[in-house]
């Protein structure tokens, strides 16, 4: 029988960490970007001191470089010095952002704070507040960027009877968009006999297995478009028949979200926008406090998608939507931590009105096309033979073949279906001689590696 204890287990602060590819932001939205991580620390040492926790775990990066800022370091110091008075003791790996070998700064930190090596994985007997072992934590950091072994297999658990928790910076099965670090199968995992496997470097948290526990905790704040919805850390609470409860601790200031508003019904442009208004209106009642950073994409079919066809329609009515949040939220700009909401991009991807099904059976050209058009897209070697064909006389130069490769991968799919439907609106209606403009490439996918 072992004894009762609550740690927290949290990851990948990035504290530090740069915003990249928005522009037109304005100053407290800035601003706002750019506190929101060192926000997250604090909102991590007030969420153990509240609720009493006896330990808490990072599972790596608690840096955005291994060349850490000065200030992220002092901050982080600083912090953790408020959990050394209250006796609430840290156990901390480096990972790929922050490896041991990056450079930093010659600080004196707590004595409770243990920062695990790179050499061998350690065990680090914690005790309870009643001064009773509570459990063992395990931890090995890397000592570079790349670690491409797979530092799970040298996990052993003590053989004591405690409770054993595993602290790792890793990727489990593999993660498409995530360099496969310190790489190991999610049975692996379950099998080494660890309670818990507190793991990093995924920015989605996940339980992945329960008894034994495979945890991400996900990132501590969003930092781009592709990190959306809450982030925060994992309050565990284990009891003394190990029976072990996980309950999620929002820590963020700030949320990404991509909402959709569909254009089916609207007629006008004022009937658009407040319906685009609503939907950003209901996500900030609904965000919890905190504010967004917004990326509204119309969908559905209605007479409106001739408007967007011009890409200058695109651009005001994005302009008129963030003067309309702007005077709802203008407190935003003179108090500091007041919510606000942010329309980052606004993109359209909408039909004509139109019945594709229908007119695929038609006996004419457009049902020809649409037919063809259908086969093609089944096939992924014909679609790719096609867009090689259209795209020969620019992949003569390199910078624009290359340009060209990750447009493809990204958008491929999506643009054939707009040409699609382009080709049938044209068809079947007069376009008033407008002109045809295709989507800008994302600026704000975070573009690094995690």
């Amino acid at each position: 029988m072992g004894v009762s204890f609550r740690f927290i287990h949290a990851a990948d602060l990035h504290v530090d960490s740069p915003f990249r590819g928005l522009t037109e932001v304005p100053p407290h939205v800035r601003e706002g970007l750019g506190s929101s991580t060192f926000q997250a620390v604090r909102h991590l040492v007030e969420a153990a001191l509240r609720e009493a926790v006896d330990f808490v775990v990072i599972s790596g990066d608690l840096y955005d470089m291994a060349d850490r800022s000065l200030r992220a370091q002092l901050a982080l110091q600083r912090e953790w010095q408020k959990l050394h008075a209250q006796g609430v003791r840290l156990f901390v790996i480096h990972g790929n952002h922050d490896p041991l070998s990056g450079a930093q700064a010659n600080l004196e930190w707590p004595s409770s704070v243990h920062f695990f090596g790179a050499d061998q994985v350690e065990a680090v007997p914690v005790f309870a507040r009643n001064g009773e072992l509570a459990a063992h934590v395990h931890g090995i950091s890397y000592g570079t960027r790349a670690v491409t072994a797979n530092l799970a297999s040298r996990y052993k658990p003590a053989a004591d009877g405690s409770y054993q928790i595993a602290l790792l910076h890793g990727t489990v099965d593999g993660h498409a968009g995530h360099d496969p670090y310190a790489p190991c199968s999610l049975a692996e995992l379950v099998g080494a006999g660890f309670h818990y496997w507190a793991l990093g470097h995924i920015h989605q948290r996940a339980v992945l297995h329960s008894y034994p526990h495979v945890v991400y905790a996900g990132n501590t704040q969003g930092r781009h478009a592709n990190e959306t919805g809450a982030k925060g850390c994992y309050l565990v609470d284990v009891s003394d028949s190990f029976e072990t409860k996980l309950q999620f601790l929002p820590l963020d200031t700030i949320r990404w979200a991509t909402l959709h508003v569909s254009i089916a019904g609207i007629t006008s442009e004022q009937a658009l926008l407040s319906a685009m208004e609503q939907a950003v209106t209901s996500a900030a009642a609904a965000s919890e406090g905190r504010s967004l950073m917004i990326k509204l994409r119309l969908e559905g079919r209605g007479p409106m998608h001739r408007v967007f066809t011009n890409a200058g329609v695109i651009t005001e009515l994005l302009g008129g939507l963030r003067e309309r949040i702007g005077d709802m939220d203008s407190s935003a700009a003179y108090i500091p931590g007041a919510q606000w909401s942010w329309i980052y991009r606004l993109e359209a991807a909408t039909g004509a009105d139109l019945d594709l099904e229908a007119l695929s059976v038609e006996d004419s050209f457009t049902g020809e096309l649409i037919r063809n058009s259908n086969n093609v897209q089944a096939d992924e070697q014909a679609l790719q033979q096609l867009l090689d064909e259209a795209l020969q006389s620019l992949n003569g130069n390199a910078r624009i073949r290359k340009m060209i490769r990750v447009m493809q991968t990204e958008r491929a799919a999506g643009w054939f279906v707009q040409a699609r439907e382009l080709a049938a609106g044209m068809l079947t209606e007069d376009m008033d001689g407008q002109s045809v403009s295709l989507p800008e490439q994302d600026a704000e996918q975070g573009g690094e590696r995690k």
